[in-house]
């Protein structure tokens, strides 16, 4: 079987994070390279996790949201933790619905004023 291993080099340009993101993420624990010497190299489980968490990162998760939740499947497994994800997720869209209500109502704020202010200029 060929080694599938990845570099610490090679990850980071994969997922186009800096080194300081890649060395944050393995001393908060959610990634575990294995390490030879001062050399660090990821497996497939690493790659997975990396892919996770940037996603989770994309959808407004916090750091301590993912890592919890990627600590569920080595506890309980995938359904729970699928069960979890949907909760999250749930969560998440409550949050950024409001945040777009909040947005829309400053738009539209600001579409009057600069209306009002035109309309004095004319």
């Amino acid at each position: 079987m060929p080694d599938q291993r990845i570099s610490f080099k090679e990850m980071c340009t994969r997922f186009d994070v800096t080194p300081r993101t890649l060395r944050y993420y393995e001393y908060i624990e959610l990634l575990s390279p294995l390490k030879e010497g001062r050399s660090r190299y990821y497996g497939p489980r690493e790659v997975a996790r990396m892919t996770l968490i940037l996603r989770g990162r994309k959808f407004g998760f916090s750091l301590e949201d993912i890592r919890q939740w990627l600590l569920m499947y080595e506890k309980d497994g995938t359904k729970a933790q699928m069960g979890r994800w949907v909760d999250l997720a749930n969560r998440q869209l409550k949050e950024l619905d409001d945040q777009k209500a909040q947005i829309e109502a400053t738009i539209a704020e600001l579409r009057k004023m600069r209306d009002d202010v035109a309309k004095d200029l004319s």
